[in-house]
């Protein structure tokens, strides 16, 4: 699935860094939750919310990220998020990391509707009206 792309920033702060002065691999996993927020919001909607009666959330499920360069501290990135699928129940994001027209890393994220219930998750089929917002290309 092709779908607009929603454009975010994230200046690198200094506890991003490791002892070599470059973004920790494990921070563009925050950064990828971040901007899938972010994305999310924009179509007023969240990882976490009721939804027509019910809890619903969206765990990740699955999450990988190629490094390309290296990013440092006050960088600011330009983060590209992108529905690459939806499916009955899941929805994978792509993630481009850039810095100055120069790709920095890739990942994609892929979470799954489920119903919250106390302490328990169900998978769910994405709700119509869900899918409609993620869809929407406003």
């Amino acid at each position: 699935m092709s779908s607009p792309v929603f454009h975010t920033t994230r200046r690198i702060e200094f506890a991003d860094t490791d002892m070599a002065g470059i973004v920790h691999f494990a921070n563009f996993f925050r950064f990828m939750e971040i901007a899938e927020v972010e994305f999310l919001r924009s179509r007023g909607i969240s990882v976490m919310m009721a939804w027509e009666g019910q809890k619903i959330s969206f765990p990740r499920v699955s999450a990988s990220c190629d490094f390309i360069k290296p990013a440092h501290f006050e960088d600011v990135l330009d983060v590209a998020v992108s529905i690459n699928r939806i499916g009955r129940k899941s929805v994978t994001y792509a993630l481009e990391f850039s810095k100055e027209g120069q790709l920095v890393a890739r990942g994609q994220v892929s979470s799954v509707c489920c119903r919250v219930d106390s302490r328990t998750l169900e998978s769910i089929e994405i709700p119509p009206s869900l899918r409609a917002k993620l869809e929407s290309t406003e």
